[in-house]
């Protein structure tokens, strides 16, 4: 009989890529996990694993098995939902990742609802980019998150997760001076450029959409948050792209013109969990609030 527990590790090698990544995300030594799935090759009868050096690639075999163990983990949640809708009371501990923009616009009304309607449910937040939900999701430390793509950037699809539509804003160019709409990325081709850090959706997409128009950006400033991105607008420091969310209060010298690009924001959770009475109720808040 498989074992549960080393199927999960194997999933978390085919996607975190090394066994030193899977150890860190779930709290193993490296060896622990080595000896752990060295015994799933073992229970399973077939080579799971080829290694190069100090690196390992998963064999066909593994990735079938992969695609079996995604199955079962979901089961497994689907389980441990219906015992959970039992229970006479909504109770004990959901993990909620966000954006930042998200948490001000969206989950903070969620959370009153949510508070209000089910005081013990204790609520906890963890503020993360978009980019690490998946990993943080498949490992237990969230429950249900909320992550955005843009129409430039679409976000990859992830077999052990389950997404739904919450949320579809729209970007805009930050300058200034007044620009022209339908020719704003190009009047500031020369211009200096604000992007989120190397690696974040925000920082792709200003690349990605500059280059649409025919050009690359000379991004002289990073920052994430989009408040200092937006007071370095207003300080002549750069032009920027900013989605309609972040436009909580921008400086009131700005000019801010609509593009044809609209970032989408969704609810993920692990395959399996939706209908779990605290992410079902969280689902149900979020969709109100927006």
């Amino acid at each position: 009989m498989l074992d549960v527990r080393k199927l999960r590790l194997l999933r978390e090698l085919a996607h975190r890529g090394t066994i030193a990544a899977v150890a860190e995300a779930l709290s193993y030594t490296p060896s622990a996990v080595s000896q752990q799935l060295t015994a799933l090759e073992r229970e399973a009868g077939v080579a799971l694993l080829e290694r190069s050096g100090r690196g390992v690639t998963l064999t066909p075999a593994a990735e079938l098995l992969v695609g079996h163990t995604e199955t079962i983990l979901a089961a497994l949640e689907h389980a441990e939902a219906d015992l959970s809708r039992t229970r006479d009371e909504l109770a004990g501990t959901l993990r909620i990742g966000t954006f930042p923009t998200a948490a001000r616009t969206l989950l903070s009304p969620a959370l009153v609802t949510l508070s209000t309607d089910h005081p013990r449910l204790e609520l906890t937040v963890t503020e993360i980019d978009p980019a690490d939900i998946p990993n943080a999701l498949r490992a237990g430390t969230l429950d249900i998150a909320l992550t955005h793509d843009y129409d430039l950037v679409p976000a990859d699809a992830d077999a052990s997760l389950q997404t739904e539509p919450l949320h579809t804003e729209t970007v805009y160019l930050a300058t200034l001076t007044p620009v022209a709409t339908e020719d704003a990325l190009v009047a500031h081709r020369r211009s200096a450029w604000i992007a989120g850090t190397p690696g974040t959706l925000c920082h792709t997409l200003t690349i990605r959409a500059c280059q649409a128009t025919g050009f690359t950006p000379h991004i002289r400033h990073h920052a994430d948050d989009f408040d200092t991105v937006l007071t370095l607008v207003a300080a002549g420091a750069g032009t920027a792209i900013v989605p309609a969310l972040a436009l909580y209060a921008p400086p009131e010298h700005i000019t801010l013109t609509p593009l044809p690009i609209r970032r989408h924001t969704q609810l993920v959770y692990r395959n399996g969990t939706g209908l779990h009475p605290a992410i079902h109720a969280a689902r149900v808040a979020l969709h109100a609030a927006a």
